[in-house]
């Protein structure tokens, strides 16, 4: 069995969304009847407590199974909540994990990359989707995921100095290319944070789309106050409110995330209120 798809979402600059759309897009493509595994590979831990799940919880997590010191099957939890039919999981970051770039650095050259891809495979099998929420670095952990992933995935922000940050990181995946991962690929650029009011944002698109004409998605995230308050409720934006411009949006760029890794068209409903849930 040829396993899921392993996607990173990797941007070296923070507050561009990154989070925001990893965590969306697994929440969409488990209601949409996809088996997800979304792994925070951030010492920051934002994606894991953006799920409700207590980053200081005292179960192993990421760090714990990059240390060795547990199996990732220990460290896995189920976001077990009526969207996502058990089909939403978990492997969650903690704030341990600021310290594994030093940890890992003295590790042998050439294995310390390999790290998370070694995790990864045997895990392969259960899910369709593996998605992987980078730190906002170039680092070791970001390598790790660029190794491990079949496929990157770029948050952008619709601002100026976003296609400066663009050519870095494309640098860096040329020599993960070169050099430990010859089958890594860009799957798509998401533009987010934009803002139809200025036209800057647009500005920002047909640049970055002049570049980049195959790998953008047509899908844009809007700048929306709802995508930023449902974190703080431990929820997704589907389940905090799904008929928000934010919420269309992740449906839809979910949608072409499947059609672009060949699996066809995915359609989901709309979310029933889960205990907790927050009205439009």
């Amino acid at each position: 069995m040829r396993g899921g798809h392993v996607y990173c979402f990797a941007n070296q600059k923070g507050g561009v969304g990154k989070t925001t759309t990893t965590v969306n897009l697994a929440a969409y493509l488990a209601a949409g009847g996809k088996r997800v595994l979304l792994v925070d590979a951030d010492s920051q831990a934002n994606a894991t407590s953006s799920l409700g799940v207590d980053k200081r919880r005292e179960a192993p997590a990421l760090y714990e199974v990059l240390m060795g010191e547990a199996e990732a099957g220990e460290s896995i939890t189920t976001i077990d909540r009526p969207p996502f039919g058990r089909r939403f999981d978990l492997l969650p970051s903690s704030v341990e994990l600021a310290g594994a770039e030093v940890e890992l650095a003295g590790e042998a050259q050439g294995e310390r990359e390999y790290l998370l891809r070694e995790i990864l495979k045997p895990l392969k099998a259960h899910y369709d989707y593996i998605l992987i929420d980078c730190p906002p670095s170039l680092g070791l952990l970001t390598l790790n995921a660029l190794t491990a992933a079949d496929a990157v995935i770029i948050p952008l922000q619709c601002e100026y100095l976003a296609l400066e940050g663009l050519m870095q990181l494309t640098d860096t995946i040329s020599l993960v290319l070169k050099g430990l991962n010859r089958n890594l690929r860009i799957l798509g650029i998401a533009m987010t944070m934009y803002d139809s009011r200025t036209n800057l944002s647009g500005q920002v698109v047909q640049e970055v789309k002049s570049h980049f004409p195959r790998e953008t998605f047509q899908t844009l995230i809007p700048r929306s106050v709802r995508l930023s308050e449902a974190p703080s409720y431990g929820l997704t934006i589907l389940e905090y409110d799904a008929n928000s411009r934010g919420a269309l949006a992740y449906a839809a760029l979910a949608s072409e995330l499947v059609a672009r890794s060949g699996e066809g068209s995915m359609t989901v409903e709309p979310a029933p209120m889960s205990e907790g849930s927050i009205a439009s």
